[in-house]
């Protein structure tokens, strides 16, 4: 009997209650808040001593490749941009030359990573899109359609939304796709960002926490905005007056988890803002995340998906996505840490078999791309974890942590994060 006693003894370090592994692990929350306020201390510091010396820019560097990046302009500038292209092209046509805009290229070979910079940045070839072309014809009106229309918001102060756009001639857009990329397009021609033209998207992402700010002249308290918090302003240019008390950011990839934190009210627990944009990252999330990590000099923690489109998301965040690269100066974030889920984790806290999904070959595709990829080749522990996720084709999401019970999440697997400071 003494015996069966002696065998059914834990290991100490499996000591867990059974149904929340490595609890035990935790310590107090005042000795975790301890250990995380040193960490934004050296951030400061390092950004403090960085801003000293200004920020690296295109410019600063001496690349063999001549790149083009564009600004943020005021109306009258976008107007005047306007009005000028108008002019070169009636030249154009007059001395015989027709009708065509030059565009630049925004295909993948147009597309160059700045190891300094970390982040992707446009080269300067163009492409000549001619109206008296069958195969450039209708993309040719519909770029001088979508001019038409930005002059009229310009003279009119005014923004609309891209769907409104889209519903002024679905005839000759058919998708909003096409009309939406050719908005990227004028964007480039112009040398403005995308909210220069003053033409926005529809709220998407949401923040709720430690955060204080102003929207359009109104105070808004994130920490009194309920579980569903306060959805990102579309256009930034009406934030400001940051305030915040947070040790941290904390950028989730899903709305399921961000509800599960907001519920919890995690940010009372260890002071941060959570912010989502509910999958995909919108341009109004990307801007509102750099805005706050600029202003307010806080480290961004990262929970994705242990997937190869988690980790796409976050270097979407990170590095720019190539589809908008020319703005990728406004859009990106620098120095987002990644906190999980990853691949080494399903082991490491026993994430259940039945709770891992076995990777597509289209995800095992994507995997293998992305270690391809130069933002990724940089970070040594990214490239560790990618080959680990390859090499056992397993993937997991963040609700996974659900099978220790629903709130394992905030009450055990990111406090003791947060207490080992396990981020890449």
């Amino acid at each position: 009997m003494a015996d069966k006693k002696k065998r059914r003894r834990q290991n100490p370090d499996d000591d867990d209650d059974g149904t929340q592994p490595f609890k035990h692990l935790l310590k107090s929350d005042e000795d975790i808040l301890k250990t995380l306020k040193s960490f934004p201390s050296s951030s400061a510091a390092a950004s403090s001593s960085s801003s000293s010396s200004k920020p690296l820019t295109l410019a600063d560097l001496s690349l063999s490749t001549t790149c083009r990046e564009v600004a943020d302009l005021s109306l009258s500038s976008v107007q005047s941009a306007i009005e000028t292209l108008v002019l070169q092209l009636t030249h154009q046509i007059l001395s015989g030359q027709g009708f065509s805009f030059s565009v630049p290229s925004r295909a993948s070979s147009n597309q160059l990573y700045v190891p300094e910079l970390d982040r992707i940045v446009l080269k300067d070839k163009s492409t000549l899109r001619p109206f008296a072309h069958i195969s450039s014809v209708r993309k040719s009106t519909i770029t001088a359609k979508i001019l038409s229309l930005v002059h009229q918001l310009c003279l009119k102060s005014i923004h609309v939304t891209k769907r409104d756009l889209f519903y002024t001639d679905v005839k000759l857009f058919q998708d909003q796709t096409q009309s939406d990329a050719v908005l990227d397009d004028v964007s480039c021609m112009l040398g403005c960002t995308r909210s220069s033209l003053n033409v926005i998207a529809a709220e998407k992402g949401v923040v709720v926490g430690r955060l204080i700010f102003s929207d359009n002249g109104d105070m808004i308290d994130c920490t009194k905005m309920g579980m569903g918090g306060k959805a990102i302003p579309p256009n930034i240019d009406r934030v400001g007056d940051m305030q915040s008390d947070a040790l941290f950011v904390l950028l989730v990839e899903k709305d399921a988890a961000y509800i599960r934190l907001a519920e919890d009210r995690f940010y009372n627990r260890f002071p941060c803002i959570i912010v989502t944009a509910k999958g995909q990252p919108d341009v109004a999330t990307r801007l509102f995340l750099r805005k706050m990590k600029m202003e307010l000099k806080l480290p961004v923690l990262a929970l994705v998906d242990s997937d190869p489109y988690g980790l796409k998301i976050l270097s979407v965040y990170g590095c720019g996505s190539k589809n908008m690269s020319y703005d990728s100066a406004n859009l990106t974030t620098p120095d987002i840490k990644w906190l999980g889920i990853r691949p080494s984790d399903l082991d490491k806290y026993k994430i259940p078999e039945q709770c891992r999904l076995p990777m597509t070959e289209q995800d095992i595709k994507t995997g293998k791309d992305l270690l391809e990829e130069d933002f990724v080749k940089k970070n040594p522990g990214w490239v560790e974890e990618l080959n680990l996720m390859v090499k056992t084709k397993q993937k997991a999401e963040i609700q996974a942590l659900s099978s220790f019970g629903f709130q394992y999440l905030s009450e055990v697997y990111l406090p003791l994060k947060l207490q080992q400071q396990d981020w890449l």
